[in-house]
């Protein structure tokens, strides 16, 4: 059988509900449930297959990743269908609220973590308070299922009752409650986060930096980058991504110090994770300002000769974004050396044209006699008049003393 990443990837539905219901491993199982939770062509026989598990399956976990995949799927009317509930598809928000209110205190556990779960995809702030009681649910995966439907409510009065299970509780509710407190965004909640950054679990620590990511300040960035320190790479690349997010929302008259002081850190460090995290950035993002932010910190943080930073940078010369453009050049000069070199000049041949643009353009900054030789080919050869004068106005450059790394505006 293919392994479960394969079935992910291939969005495998079929073979992933025959998994789910006939595996005799529940790890297996287990994760089988939450893929199909996460695969928006989840059809209705991954479904009822999910149904059936939360029915019959002998494992607590099993059922418990079947009834978060049915609340993911805005499957509902099957989950209660499961759990023998019946609430009218089309009553009022705050009625199916006010249903699962009740339902909060229901004798079987995996109904009060269904409750739970349905309450927070309904971001209803009636339920709030109701919520905050049931962190004290003697049922640690309905605690769990709680806090993540307090942080999706995101109401910032229930950051004091979530802070109190930071400590003392299973590690799932104590990262379910720092995952929480992310989204609340007040003080209470950032000094709670704040005083796990030194935690003794990894996973927790983990929790923690990508949490303080989402605060839209820059009070977290010095514990942030006390993190950069840690002895765990998951955690450095998490408060990698946090510093990052931070500084792409930060008041622009801040943001080119404040960047400036996480470079030097990040410098400092010579952890290659950090250059694997902003090169991930750089190929998997989806917010401009992050992806901006990380193209142009690469530059700063790559050592000499650094081929993932060099990959990530020369895969955006051509970007639709032309500020991402810009910083790559810059950045791409920043660490210089021969095997930057030696990637441009190949780009000279195979590249786009806009590539081939920005590659000349920095062959002017850091070029010696290969590159002259190359670009001067190219200014009597290209078909691009943008292409011929980025070429010459290389070629002037080599001639003279290169100026400083021009700065641009993010």
């Amino acid at each position: 059988m293919p392994s479960l990443f394969g079935l992910e990837r291939d969005g495998d539905i079929e073979t992933l509900t025959a998994v789910v219901t006939e595996s005799d491993n529940p790890t297996v199982r287990e994760r089988a449930a939450e893929i199909l939770g996460s695969l928006d062509e989840t059809d209705d026989d991954g479904i009822e297959a999910l149904v059936e598990v939360v029915q019959t399956d002998d494992n607590e976990a099993v059922r418990a990743a079947a009834i978060d995949a049915l609340t993911a799927l805005d499957a509902i009317d099957g989950l209660l269908s499961a759990l023998g509930r019946d609430v009218p598809a089309a009553a009022a928000d705050w009625k199916k609220a006010e249903t699962f209110v009740q339902d909060l205190s229901a004798d079987a556990p995996e109904l009060r973590m269904a409750a739970a779960n349905v309450l927070g995809r309904l971001e209803n702030e009636n339920a709030v308070n109701p919520l905050v009681e049931s962190l004290s649910d003697p049922d640690p995966r309905v605690r769990v299922r709680v806090a993540r439907a307090l942080g999706r409510i995101a109401d910032p009065g229930a950051a004091g009752a979530l802070v109190e299970h930071l400590q003392g509780e299973p590690l799932p509710v104590r990262r379910a409650v720092a995952d929480a407190l992310g989204y609340l965004g007040n003080r209470p909640a950032l000094d709670g986060l704040l005083s796990m950054a030194d935690d003794g679990s990894e996973a927790m620590r983990r929790t923690v930096a990508a949490s303080l990511g989402r605060f839209g300040n820059t009070e977290p960035i010095d514990t942030l980058v006390d993190l950069l320190g840690d002895e765990s790479d998951l955690v450095r690349r998490a408060a990698v991504f946090s510093l990052i997010e931070i500084l792409s929302n930060v008041d622009a008259s801040k943001s080119d110090e404040l960047r400036q002081a996480v470079v030097d850190r990040m410098s400092a460090s010579g952890d290659p994770s950090i250059v694997q995290s902003l090169a991930e950035i750089i190929e998997e993002g989806t917010q401009l300002h992050q992806r901006r932010n990380a193209v142009w910190m690469l530059g700063r943080v790559a050592e000499e000769g650094d081929g993932v930073a060099i990959d990530a940078l020369l895969s955006v010369l051509d970007d639709d974004d032309q500020l991402i453009q810009q910083f790559a050049t810059t950045s791409l000069a920043e660490i210089g050396g021969r095997r930057v070199e030696t990637e441009l000049l190949e780009v000279l041949d195979t590249g786009s044209e806009a590539a081939v643009g920005k590659a000349a353009f920095t062959l002017g900054k850091i070029g010696g006699d290969r590159s002259r030789q190359k670009l001067e080919r190219l200014v009597d050869e290209t078909e691009s008049e943008e292409v011929r004068q980025y070429a010459f106005s290389a070629l002037s450059k080599l001639e003279q003393s290169a100026p400083d790394i021009e700065d641009f505006e993010f």
